[in-house]
């Protein structure tokens, strides 16, 4: 597996999810990340530290110079918990929990995104305003109610299915409804 391909992948989804959310500073990104579906494993079998680190430096930078909080689902050993900012719980109000990632025991996505921010912190859940799953990892508990699927120009990162989507205010009222049409 060529880690520097991740990277641009990973980058490249990443960039086109922001162009099709419209997120604004201080809105969360979710994402979910099988290191072991990305090099051809099935999920919790394979893990890679060196995957999933090559592919948080292609999420990590175009989110950062957007301002977007990178929310980083934990695999299903830690109930799905997300490692966050403590910036990002503190804005959000989010209560923090005690556990920290492992490559065993999170996932080596989770445990590489604790290493690499400022100030890691856990949190039990998010609802992020758009999102990637990488891996068929689920992510779908942490995204706003109404999510809509992106449909990007890759479908894969490494060998890994790539779903995305991004999330929209509901739309209330009815047939006599009247609706913004300035909708994210």
């Amino acid at each position: 597996m060529d880690l520097w391909e991740l990277t641009v992948q990973a980058r490249r989804a990443t960039e086109e999810l922001l162009a099709a959310a419209h997120l604004e500073p201080g809105d969360t990104f979710v994402v979910g990340c099988s290191s072991s579906e990305i090099r051809g494993g099935r999920i919790g079998k394979a893990s890679s530290m060196e995957s999933a680190a090559a592919v948080l430096k292609g999420v990590l930078p175009p989110l950062q110079s957007a301002g977007v909080y990178l929310a980083a689902q934990c695999c299903e050993h830690l109930n799905r918990a997300i490692v966050i900012e403590r910036e990002a719980a503190r804005a959000y109000g989010l209560q923090i929990v005690c556990a920290i990632p492992q490559p065993h025991a999170g996932g080596s996505w989770a445990t590489n995104c604790w290493q690499t921010f400022r100030d890691p912190v856990l949190v039990e859940q998010v609802q992020a305003h758009a999102g990637m799953d990488i891996g068929g990892t689920l992510i779908g508990m942490h995204l706003r109610r109404v999510a809509v699927p992106v449909r990007l120009s890759l479908d894969h990162i490494g060998q890994a299915i790539l779903l995305c989507a991004r999330t929209r205010p509901p739309l209330i009222g009815g047939a006599r409804a009247v609706y913004s049409d300035n909708q994210p």
